[in-house]
């Protein structure tokens, strides 16, 4: 941990917007701005050209900042220098980004990781609750995103992309992200509905959104509950085969969709405690992540702690 007070520009990239933050190192968003990257994405010179000016507006904006972390939705070089597949944003694929930054903006320096595993990081040097060395940590929105820290550092596996737990083997041979992530849950919900017409309630005049999902779970909904419920169970068969692999006995969950961890707990843990010994399971914990909102903001600033 830093002990050297200064400020990080984070950079928490998605396929539709950059959450951009200055932060301090003991964790304060201090400055934060949302930028549409729909112009970059239209421009001739195309995404990559756009954000490097993008980053660039916001270093002439905070001169002092001297480490940018950037979170990015997909794989990277076990170096952390390239993207290699980020399927929201495939201009970047092949791009090497963190070596075009460097050019444009020499005195800085530039730290890039896995949005999911920055999240993690951030939880780490960040959270609001003492942090183990060692967890697993998931994040569920759009899509299926995890991360394994050990002994304080993210798990690369060999070639830097380990421990992608959305497109693990689930049921039906179906990727987990598929299962569960937004659209999958969205699935589970319509079948619900026309399995259950009687006990949907608001859930058949509203349109779909994971939003509606949790408040009426909240309203003791039938129907929004025996979703959350199968997603819990889902999601816990996954945990099970990776706690059996990593041997972690934490597990924190980030990410919209995690706004309903409440009503998937039950299944969740009922799935894992019946499929692990008491080894595995007598001082296992499952919780929430502590920075919600500000996850992938944080996250992408514990970067700069990394080297």
């Amino acid at each position: 941990m830093h002990t050297q007070e200064e400020n990080f520009l984070a950079i928490d990239v998605g396929g539709t917007h950059l959450k951009i933050g200055i932060v301090s190192t003991k964790g304060q968003v201090l400055h934060f701005y949302k930028e549409d990257t729909k112009p970059y994405r239209e421009q001739a010179a195309g995404f990559p050209a756009g954000f490097i000016e993008a980053v660039g507006k916001y270093l002439d904006k905070h001169p002092e900042v001297q480490k940018v972390g950037i979170g990015l939705p997909g794989l990277i070089t076990k170096d952390r220098s390239t993207p290699l597949e980020i399927p929201a944003i495939p201009s970047l694929n092949g791009f090497p980004l963190q070596e075009r930054l460097q050019e444009a903006y020499a005195d800085k320096q530039f730290f890039l990781e896995n949005d999911a595993a920055a999240a993690a990081i951030g939880e780490y040097h960040f959270g609001t609750e003492k942090t183990p060395e060692d967890f697993l940590f998931i994040t569920m929105g759009t899509g299926i995103g995890s991360a394994l820290v050990l002994n304080g550092q993210v798990f690369k596996g060999a070639n830097g992309n380990a421990m992608e737990m959305g497109h693990m083997l689930s049921r039906g041979n179906e990727g987990l992200e598929r299962l569960i992530g937004r659209d999958g849950i969205l699935r589970i919900k319509d079948r619900m509905i026309k399995g259950y017409p009687d006990k949907a309630g608001t859930l058949r005049d509203q349109p779909l959104g994971t939003h509606l999902l949790v408040d009426t779970a909240r309203e003791g909904n039938e129907v929004s509950l025996m979703v959350f419920e199968e997603v819990g169970r889902i999601l816990g068969e996954a945990i099970v085969s990776t706690i059996r692999l990593v041997d972690v006995h934490t597990v924190y969950f980030g990410g919209g969709i995690s706004a309903g961890l409440e009503f998937m707990m039950p299944a969740l843990e009922r799935t894992i405690r019946q499929y692990l010994t008491t080894y595995y399971v007598a001082d296992l914990r499952l919780s929430k992540a502590t920075l919600e909102n500000n996850a992938g903001t944080l996250g992408a600033a514990a970067l700069c702690f990394l080297k």
